[in-house]
This record gives C-alpha cells, structure tokens and sequence, in this order.
C-alpha cells in the first residue's frame, strides 16, 4: 500500500512541475473537448481566489509605496501601451496592454516564499492588483474595444462592471465571512494546498484549448500572432527587470519582480474572450509561457544556490 502511495507522490510530483506543458498537450490535443467546458472558468477563478483571498492576514494588509508604485505600472502602463500600439494593429495593442494590466497570479506568493522573498508584501499585492482590476478595467476596456463606436460607453461600462465585480469581489467579502463567522470551515480550505493547485490546471487546459479553438475558428494573417508572441515576451521581461529594479529600492526585489512579473494570466484571458478580440487572448496566453519560463530559472538558480552553500 504504502508504494502505491510513493508511485502517487511520484507521479503527482512530476505533473506539478511539467504542468504548463501538460496543460498545454492537453488543451491543444482535446481543444474541441476542454474549449466546450469554457463556462467553467469564471467559477474556477472565484474558487481560486477565495482560496488565495482566506489565507490572506488581513490584519498586515496595508498599502506601501512599493504597491502603489506597481499599481501605477500596471495601469497607466497598460493604457499608454494600448495607444501607442494601436495604430499599429488593436488586436496586438489589446494583447500587450492585456499582459500589463492583469493582476498578479495567485500562485506568485508561492514562487516567492521559495525564492526567499516576502510572501505577505505579494499576497497583500494580489488583493490590492485584483481590486485596481475592478475599477480600471470598465472604464479601459469600453475604449479599447472595435465595438466602442456601435455601443454606448456607459453600456459596456456597466456591463463588464456587473461581470467582473462578483468574480473578483465577492471571494473576498466571503472569505471575510468565512473567517468572522465559520473559522472552522476557513481553517479547512487554508490546509487543502492541492485543492487550488488542480483549480489552476484545469482551468490552464481549458484557457488553452479556448484559445487554440478560436484560433481555428478566426481567420488571421501570422504575422499578428508573431507580434503577440513577441509584445508578450518583452513585456513580461520588463515587467519582472522593473520589479526587480523598484523592489530592490524598498528591501524587497524577490517580491517586486513577482509582483508584477507574475500574472493572472487565466483571468486575463477570460477577459479577452470575453470583452475584447478572441485573438488578444494570445496575448497572455503566450505570457503563461514566458512568466514559467523565467520562474523556472530563478529556482534553478536557487537550488544551485542551495547546493553550492551547502558544500
């Protein structure tokens, strides 16, 4: 019994680190299948970040210069982006500015706490992103949308409104309920770690099999998927170099780079599905890609770091 139980760990273990590209085989392999369970994503993402949002100390949630710093990059980085690539082409300026205003991930304070950083500054940061999203997201999206000039603002505005502020809102007021008035139940989803880590991997095939299936299904010339590829890769560099840079200023270059390198990429693509060009959920879709591949060689550079201390 107890080596069925190792081959489990095992095998548990080894999709946990080759998630994105099992996620990835799977999602482009059965994209007919996953993109048919795309109305799952919104109740997948309100599990997550109730589950982030009930570990959270509210007592140590209060905003530094740092957040604020990081909040502005986002937002006002994400609309003069969006400007300054639209003329250029609006499916890629929405992909880029995309990129930059999603809020942070939900895993970020993990990867954080194993590179020696401040998990409670990225945690505090993931609340505060989520809560910026709300505000700036229906009153940009209205403008950044091709069909701004057939439907009124005010219409748009208070329709994203009514859609993103339950997903995102209301896991944490539950999760303030859950803590005043049900401690018990509160205290089992904190210990249920696994729980959220499956969350996020169904719903990562699922995003990916969306975006593969809208793919097939809109025409487009290649170029403008090269140029997605590439606006996301050099935002999510700059992203993680200004982190970096800004939270070295404050003691905290670990949780900086995180903070802000690190994003909600599902969230980000529901949303380009949602309200903007199907093909501009590419857009965070390629920055899954790039995000993992530079978390992944910060903690080899930790373990090597690890290794080389120990000798």
């Amino acid at each position: 019994m107890s080596g069925k139980k190792e081959k489990m760990r095992i095998i548990i273990k080894i999709l946990k680190e080759w998630t994105l590209p099992v996620a990835m085989v799977f999602g482009i392999a059965g994209y007919r299948w996953f993109g048919a369970l795309s109305s799952l994503i919104p109740a997948l993402i309100f599990m997550m970040l109730l589950l982030t949002f009930c570990k959270l100390d509210l007592a140590r949630l209060r905003p530094t210069k740092l957040h604020l710093w990081l909040l502005l990059i986002e937002i006002v980085g994400s609309v003069g982006l969006f400007y300054a690539l639209v003329l250029f082409d609006r499916t890629v300026a929405q992909a880029v500015a995309l990129c930059v205003i999603a809020p942070t991930a939900t895993a970020a304070s993990v990867v954080a706490g194993k590179l020696r950083g401040n998990v409670g500054m990225v945690a505090s940061f993931t609340l505060f992103a989520n809560f910026a999203v709300t505000i700036a997201v229906p009153l940009f999206f209205p403008l950044m949308s091709e069909k701004q000039a057939d439907v009124a603002f005010w219409q748009t505005f208070f329709y994203i409104v009514k859609k993103i502020v339950p997903l995102v809102i209301c896991p944490f007021l539950l999760a303030l309920v859950l803590r005043k008035w049900l401690p018990k139940l509160n205290t089992r989803l904190i210990s249920v770690n696994g729980v959220a880590f499956y969350l996020w991997a169904l719903a990562l095939v699922i995003v990916i099999a969306q975006t593969v299936q809208r793919m097939v299904e809109t025409p487009f010339e290649g170029y403008v998927m090269c140029w997605i590829a590439v606006g996301s890769l050099i935002i999510c560099l700059l992203q993680f170099l200004l982190g970096w840079r800004i939270g070295k200023h404050y003691g905290e270059r670990v949780a900086g780079g995180q903070a802000l390198g690190q994003k909600n990429s599902i969230l980000a693509i529901w949303m380009a599905h949602a309200y903007l060009h199907p093909l501009a959920a590419l857009g965070p879709g390629f920055y899954v890609l790039w995000q993992n591949i530079i978390n992944s060689w910060q903690l080899y550079r930790q373990r090597q770091e690890q290794h080389n201390n120990s000798k």
